[in-house]
């Protein structure tokens, strides 16, 4: 992991991103001040590993990362996937160990921030601390909808409310096909393991749901052809396109 070349917050990709709001000048100087240097990961590069002790933080410039809690007998929960423009490293409290590993599921660019420059940038800030803020919570309201998922979706609602959900929010971050679709390896087994399912169960699952067009899930690709009548099957209850904060 590692990268020579840097990206200067003045030319931020993310900045262009139609549904991720633009820093002021002020606040990508700021930023820029901070920015420790970045990262490159590799499909399957672990960003930090469950247990660790770490001062970092990462922006997601480019690519998809997955969070994993793992359990002493190897069983794994994938517990949320992290897009261009959140926040890695703020789950957790900053003292404490990490609780969860993140995973590379494509190539990813990660700007490194440390956690001790950020109680000097909310005082600078407080509209960046604000959005810190925000950020937490938006991620909390996903893990909501995720147990409710496990807890009262049947397996084809789990699976077209995740579909709609990663599709939703990949074009948040200007990843996604204006056609519903989004190119990401995701394995049957990784569906398994963040939804609770057997890999038999996801697979006839995932069978019936393309013969109901309601998500065509194959080859590392995702479709959905008609959002609305999937959110609907999913009583999936997010807000499209919503604008969102990045750091």
């Amino acid at each position: 992991m590692g990268s020579s070349q840097q990206t200067r917050c003045s030319e931020c990709p993310l900045q262009l991103a139609q549904c991720l709001r633009a820093l002021s000048p002020e606040q990508v100087e700021t930023m820029q001040s901070i920015k420790r240097g970045e990262r490159m990961v590799e499909r399957g590069d672990t960003v930090f590993e469950q247990g660790s002790d770490g001062s970092e933080l990462f922006t997601v410039l480019e690519g998809v990362l997955m969070r994993v809690r793992t359990l002493d007998d190897g069983r794994r929960q994938i517990v949320n996937l992290m897009f261009p423009g959140d926040l890695v490293g703020l789950q957790g409290a900053f003292d404490d160990p990490r609780s969860h590993s993140v995973e590379a599921i494509l190539p990813a660019r990660l700007c490194e921030f440390h956690r001790v420059d950020f109680p000097t940038l909310i005082r600078s800030h407080p509209r960046l601390g604000y959005d810190i803020v925000w950020m937490a919570a938006k991620e909390e309201t996903e893990l909501e909808e995720h147990i409710v998922s496990l807890g009262q979706r049947n397996a084809r609602e789990r699976i077209a409310n995740l579909a709609v959900w990663m599709v939703d929010r990949a074009q948040a971050s200007g990843i996604a096909r204006r056609d519903n679709s989004l190119e990401l390896p995701i394995t049957q087994t990784q569906v398994a393991e963040m939804l609770g399912l057997s890999l038999v169960h996801v697979n006839r699952t995932l069978q019936w749901l393309r013969s109901e067009k309601l998500v065509d899930w194959r080859n590392g690709r995702i479709a959905v052809p008609d959002m609305e009548r999937t959110s609907d099957f999913a009583q999936f209850e997010g807000r499209r396109m919503q604008m969102r904060p990045f750091i």
